[in-house]
């Protein structure tokens, strides 16, 4: 059969050899137009199609279903998308004329007129973008909150007079928005209840800064109390806290390698993980998000022909990959991903920012989601900001990577200790997880967290939405495609008292930008729903239910109507 033919059968057309007389096309076979087979074939190929896209083909590393939806962007949503985007670049173009001209107002940073011969300070070409397409729907973004950011917050309202140029408050405050924006994922943000309890005993004791590095005076027994607790919860023999989430990556990875090293990078990582391996000086090549052949032949290249020039062999190659991916909603391919690495003599370090505390049967993280041995992994970094309510990081290793990282981390040497009453923040909330509080309060809202997860997810798709990632990933992006419909989501969301986080480009690819929904342990039922029928009543209103899952396809609305006929 050639290539034409297998690709008519698998859009849904059965093709049998010539017979009865009938005249043969090309390739020999005939077209049968019953439409009975031509549904049988389409729903066959629709099981087939998805199965290829959620199912691994390593499906024996596996100990569980894996799960992962990327439906197709369909071509009409495209096309307007780009169409979109080209009249926002024309009119912007139009407008800056109008600006040089000082017909339209310019409120953008400029050189004064005696500073135009040195090396400009603005570029107006790197923020064109800033200027005339994120500034229309820029009132989306840096709303100020004014209370605990957990299941419910309050804003303070604002206005702009100057087309989100400048803002200003009113002195009124919206009470009670749902909180569908924040990585709340167990609900620990919280200012009651035993964490608050415990971190306001630490600020009484110890104050609520260090005013030291750990190398000087800012070593405290409460930073030794949460490493040690932190090695327990990871099985691994060491850990090492940090101040910031940022700069665990963007600090660490330089001290770990270098000139001379390789570094294989998800095309998705996050900017942390971008940073710091640009800083390291390392060599730098990336594979396709989650795509283990694009990495295996990245890592049988690099073993093969070794460095550039010289082809030395490499002094290292270091696996850079996430746990669940803060964009896409997507968990990594852990066990391949440690199967290639074991197979070529690799390192992997995987960031759990997003997946520890969310994932797993004990809230491991992606580890624990797939029952593997954290000794597999051997760079194990996190931060506190997520699912435990805190601020900071960790990296969690052998007890040599730890002892090295202390003395050539420039985390750890010259920035300031993690504040106290936020370590015991942290202490407190992984005691809840572990159960080591005497009561079953972690495992409740790590399942609850589970429950949230399927229900919003399931809900948003029968809703005939698009959305991105894995079923068991808390973090949901929903598909929003076009420019314009960034910011009326977003603001039609906080009519109805839901703040939600809108994402566009260059954040995301041109034709992707999607609203990225959070689901929390402390959403409750009714919390869901109302935010379930907000967003399905404003996916109507915006024209947003672009799936096709779900819908009979134009063959069997046909089918349909024929039978309505007889």
């Amino acid at each position: 059969m050639t290539e034409s033919s297998t690709s008519k059968l698998l859009n849904g057309d059965s093709c049998h050899r010539t017979a009865n007389g009938k005249k043969a096309a090309r390739n020999g076979f005939v077209k049968n137009h019953c439409l009975f087979q031509q549904q049988q074939q389409l729903q066959k190929y629709r099981r087939t199609k998805e199965k290829s896209q959620h199912v691994s083909r390593n499906a024996a590393l596996y100990n569980k279903p894996f799960v992962e939806s990327f439906e197709e962007t369909p071509l009409l949503v495209a096309v307007l998308t780009y169409m979109g985007y080209g009249i926002l670049t024309i009119f912007g173009y139009l407008r800056d004329f109008l600006r040089q001209w000082k017909i339209e107002k310019c409120h953008i940073a400029r050189e004064r007129e005696e500073q135009k011969d040195f090396v400009p300070l603005y570029q107006d070409f790197e923020n064109f973008y800033t200027r005339n397409l994120y500034m229309r729907i820029r009132d989306n973004w840096n709303r100020p909150i004014c209370s605990v950011p957990g299941a419910r917050m309050d804003l303070v309202e604002r206005v702009t007079h100057d087309y989100n140029w400048t803002f200003e408050h009113t002195g009124r405050v919206i009470k009670d928005v749902i909180n569908m924006g924040s990585y709340n994922y167990l609900g620990f943000a919280e200012n009651i209840g035993t964490c608050s309890d415990a971190a306001t005993k630490a600020t009484l004791q110890y104050g609520v800064g260090v005013n030291s590095t750990r190398h000087e005076m800012g070593n405290l027994d409460k930073h030794v109390e949460l490493e040690n607790l932190v090695a327990r919860f990871l099985g691994v023999e060491a850990s090492m806290a940090f101040g910031m989430g940022f700069a665990t990556n963007s600090m660490n990875i330089p001290a770990l390698t270098g000139k001379g090293c390789l570094i294989l990078s998800d095309e998705l990582n996050h900017a942390s993980l971008v940073l710091g391996a640009r800083l390291s000086g390392s060599t730098i090549r990336v594979f396709k998000h989650n795509n283990m052949q694009s990495l295996e032949k990245l890592l049988r290249d690099a073993i093969v022909h070794g460095q550039p020039r010289t082809h030395r062999p490499w002094k290292k190659i270091l696996i850079l990959v996430e746990g669940i991916y803060s964009m896409e909603g997507s968990i990594v391919r852990l066990p391949e991903v440690i199967a290639l690495k074991k197979k070529y003599k690799a390192y992997l370090y995987l960031d759990e920012a997003h997946s520890i505390g969310a994932l797993g049967p004990r809230a491991r993280g992606v580890v624990d989601y797939f029952g593997l041995d954290p000794r597999d992994v051997d760079i194990m970094m996190g931060t506190f900001t997520k699912s435990f309510g805190a601020a900071g990081g960790y990296i969690g290793g052998k007890k040599e990577l730890i002892d090295y990282l202390r003395t050539h981390s420039h985390s750890a040497v010259y920035a300031t200790s993690i504040s106290p009453p936020v370590a015991q923040q942290i202490i407190t909330s992984m005691k809840c997880i572990m159960g080591e509080d005497g009561t079953n309060l972690g495992r409740d809202r790590l399942r609850q967290l589970a429950e949230n997860t399927t229900y919003f997810r399931r809900r948003l798709q029968e809703s005939g939405f698009i959305i991105y990632g894995n079923e068991d990933s808390p973090v949901v992006p929903l598909m929003l495609y076009m420019p314009a419909k960034i910011g009326a989501f977003g603001r039609e969301m906080l009519k109805r008292n839901i703040g939600t986080v809108v994402v566009g480009f260059p954040a995301t690819p041109i034709i992707e930008s999607r609203a990225r929904l959070c689901v929390s342990a402390a959403h409750t039922r009714e919390m869901l729903d109302t935010a379930l029928n907000a967003i399905s009543e404003v996916g109507d209103l915006l024209q947003l239910k672009y799936s096709r899952h779900g819908r009979p396809s134009p063959l069997e609305e046909a089918a349909l109507f024929l039978e309505s006929q007889e």
